[in-house]
């Protein structure tokens, strides 16, 4: 199946291939936390721990939506859902279109057997809701995997460089509305690498959305993958051409939390630091999602995966410990953070 395909070629690119922005970064390096030479806090009591649609995460972390439906996937996802389970952070697995068109992939995406805690993501692409796509096919993602809440991934430029990709996205708000009231599980909106604007995010709020992933620029950019995928030169032009677009992730962030107050936003998109994760947190987000670092990490096993969790965590918590903040709340303060230039 073609769609087997795309899920083989995009884990295949991502570990073989540079992917990222040519030129354009996450725009966190324009920000600094507050140094402070006297924090009066004890490095080992930091808290990291933060809730987040009903449950409490030991780190503001995500493993972010990335594969599924090939065997390949399969061993990726346990390994990154055995680190989760065992560091206490949420995890996304990736579109589960396969796994409702082909039944026999399904078992590609289950992890609750080695995850049975996590804070764990269904996840479908939105524009799927205009091809045929409704509540039912929503319901069975999330009873696929035992999720506790639903990601509707938004793609539209990644759909529009791909000869063979969905691009009617008219009349789609109104269908994540009926989705967001219906499906019985909390519904986040997600991009995948482009940012998310002020106006989608105050259009995303008003629909009811329980938390958006801004997922900006800076990082893994799709157009490159689709860049490698295209089987035509018109196609290789087209997605080149688009290989610096997007929103950086810190600007996406602040847009948003300006936009769509009251809503959790997830910071994703080049986040590769514990020092970033900081950051974001410090500019408004709930959750921190990183991808390609697990992706590699995946690779070769659970026990690269905890290294990196652990590597990104003992980063969040120096630069919160020297920033002076002794819980995620504190690290929210509105003095934490300067903007250079």
């Amino acid at each position: 199946m073609a769609h087997d395909r795309r899920k083989a070629d995009h884990i295949r690119i991502n570990l073989e291939e540079n992917v990222q922005f040519p030129t354009l970064t996450n725009g966190f390096e324009r920000y600094r936390l507050v140094h402070q030479a006297l924090p009066e806090l004890d490095l080992q009591a930091i808290d990291t721990c933060v809730p987040l649609l009903g449950k409490t995460l030991r780190l503001p972390l995500l493993i972010s939506s990335m594969t599924g439906g090939t065997e390949a996937a399969r061993v990726i996802n346990r390994n990154l859902a055995q680190g989760a389970q065992a560091r206490g952070i949420a995890m996304g697995l990736g579109s589960q279109r396969t796994g409702i068109e082909q039944a026999e992939t399904a078992d590609t995406f289950r992890v609750r057997d080695v995850a049975p805690d996590i804070l764990l993501f269904a996840n479908l692409g939105a524009i799927q809701l205009n091809y045929r796509y409704g509540l039912e096919e929503c319901r069975r993602a999330v009873d696929m995997i035992e999720a506790d809440a639903l990601i509707l991934h938004l793609n539209p430029l990644q759909e529009a460089v791909q000869a063979d990709g969905d691009w009617n996205w008219s009349g789609l708000l109104g269908k994540i509305e009926t989705v967001v009231r219906e499906v019985g599980v909390p519904v986040v909106a997600k991009e995948v690498g482009w940012g998310v604007s002020a106006a989608t995010a105050r259009r995303l709020r008003a629909v009811g959305v329980a938390a958006i992933d801004v997922a900006g620029a800076g990082g893994t950019s799709w157009t490159e993958v689709e860049y490698h995928r295209a089987t035509s030169d018109a196609f290789r032009k087209l997605a080149r051409a688009f290989a610096d677009w997007g929103i950086p992730t810190a600007e996406s962030l602040i847009m948003a939390r300006e936009a769509a107050p009251g809503v959790p936003l997830i910071a994703s998109g080049g986040m590769r630091t514990g020092i970033e994760a900081a950051k974001a947190v410090a500019l408004g987000a709930s959750a921190v999602g990183v991808a390609s670092s697990f992706l590699k990490a995946a690779a070769s096993g659970p026990e690269q995966v905890i290294e990196t969790i652990d590597q990104l965590a003992s980063e969040l918590r120096v630069a919160m410990f020297c920033a002076g903040a002794g819980d995620i709340p504190a690290l929210r303060a509105p003095d934490r953070m300067i903007r250079i230039d």
